[in-house]
């Protein structure tokens, strides 16, 4: 026990983490739309190999849908700190990964395509 703290103040007064982690989330998903946006546009721009396009296009679409998902996420955060549980954002996470991949895929696709 940490000293100057007395036990179960963690389950009255959770703190900022939900908050915290929701913002992380937020800035994840808008990374995600930016890029995905950023990326579309400079694919469609310099003709890059069709598969690009939709690289991008599926990391857009990953960011609205965690962007969208952030007031449940929050809430759910809120409800299992109170608790005393951890909140599970597993799927959150795998949509997070596959929008990176496919910005990573799509990137790779247009410097592959942008070389003679």
């Amino acid at each position: 026990m940490t000293p100057g703290r007395r036990p179960g103040r963690e389950a009255e007064r959770p703190g900022l983490h939900g908050e915290r982690t929701v913002l992380a989330w937020i800035r994840t998903a808008v990374i995600l739309v930016g890029g995905g946006i950023a990326g579309l546009d400079t694919a469609l721009r310099h003709g890059a190999p069709p598969p690009a396009p939709a690289c991008f296009t599926l990391t857009l679409l990953a960011g609205a849908v965690l962007l969208t998902r952030t007031g449940v996420r929050y809430r759910r955060t809120l409800r299992a700190g109170r608790a005393g549980a951890r909140g599970d954002a597993t799927a959150d996470a795998r949509l997070a990964w596959l929008g990176t991949l496919a910005a990573a895929a799509g990137a790779l696709l247009c410097v592959l395509g942008a070389v003679p």
